[in-house]
């Protein structure tokens, strides 16, 4: 069990944070309803924004949810960019311009990968609205994908995705009682929720709602070594690890989540290890004597000093074709009036 989730079930003492929950929304409400009325101004760039977020803290699949996006844009000869806060990384000067060079303690796990899987240009900033001015003005960018920037109102959008999991909203409460970023009445106003597993009927917070919904699920790629990048099919790394001592580590959201999705595989694991979300791994985190499989967005941060027998499983999101049709009812006439500035 992680820190926040045995936290969010201790209800006797929870109530001690209660102030600083009630602070913590009258500013998240303040802040909404600033922007929206255009109290405190707001970026409109030149290009389409696509904003991938959640209403709850922790991970819960966004990232490929970004990639899925990336790829699908590539497909249809749009050339995207990646917009991201870039935490965990410790970059101090923005907008800053990730590069494959790049390594993930500078610039965050999630745009280092996103930048090593896709030659397009991803910009991290905390500053959203800065972040996009620079895309606009100095990339060959035609769309931008803002990675977990739904609470960064500053910068307008024009394409609202929340993505969610079995956690739902968890015990309902605002940080720091409870996981919640913004209030439940958030998802009512976004565009589409993007479910991470197979029935979202079980979420109070998603029944009686107006927004689209749809399920996805994270399908296995490829095994890639962490080291020298030598890929195997599913099948022949299921083979290759078949009888050896098998461990497996995450630093996600939710580890448990990939420890299960290896041993429905057929894999037997010998032992887990479990870290933080956006954990910075050293090398005495990775056992030397042993074959170890981890997540794509650990790998990244692994490379420089894993051994030779660390594997990690490329995944991608199966998303449905009905989300793909909405957004191109969206976004594709949007995209092109932008390009001719219509």
């Amino acid at each position: 069990m992680s820190i926040s989730q045995s936290l969010y079930k201790k209800p006797t003492w929870l109530w001690l944070l209660a102030p600083f929950s009630a602070l913590f929304w009258a500013v998240q409400l303040f802040r909404r309803t600033a922007f929206t009325l255009n109290i405190f101004a707001r970026y409109r760039s030149k290009l389409p924004v696509v904003i991938v977020g959640n209403i709850t803290a922790g991970g819960n699949g966004k990232t490929p949810v970004v990639l899925a996006l990336v790829e699908y844009y590539i497909a249809q000869g749009v050339t995207p960019a990646v917009l991201s806060r870039g935490y965990g990384g410790n970059q101090t000067s923005f907008p800053h311009l990730v590069s494959k060079e790049c390594i993930a303690s500078l610039v965050g796990d999630e745009p280092c990968l996103i930048r090593q899987r896709y030659d397009i240009p991803v910009v991290i900033d905390p500053d959203r609205a800065r972040g996009a001015k620079f895309i606009s003005s100095l990339t060959n960018a035609e769309v931008i994908i803002c990675d977990d920037g739904l609470q960064h109102y500053p910068l307008e959008r024009d394409m609202e995705i929340c993505v969610m999991d079995e956690r739902g909203i968890g015990n309902g409460y605002l940080l720091p009682m409870g996981p919640m970023r913004e209030t439940s009445d958030r998802i009512d106003l976004v565009d589409y929720v993007l479910f991470n597993g197979k029935d979202y009927s079980t979420l109070s917070c998603l029944n009686n709602i107006d927004t689209d919904i749809a399920s996805f699920s994270l399908a296995p790629n490829a095994w890639v070594n962490v080291s020298n990048e030598k890929e195997l099919s599913i099948q022949e790394g299921i083979d290759y690890f078949a009888g050896k001592s098998l461990l497996a580590m995450a630093g996600i959201g939710d580890p448990q989540r990939y420890f299960t999705a290896l041993t429905n595989m057929g894999l037997a694991i010998n032992d887990t290890k479990a870290f933080a979300d956006h954990k910075h791994f050293s090398k005495n985190d990775i056992p030397q004597n042993t074959l170890v499989l981890m997540t794509e967005k650990d790998a990244v941060k692994c490379k420089i000093f894993a051994h030779s027998d660390c594997w990690y499983l490329r995944v991608n999101a199966d998303i449905p074709a009905a989300f793909y049709n909405a957004l191109d009812e969206k976004m594709i006439n949007l995209i092109g009036e932008k390009q001719h500035g219509v």
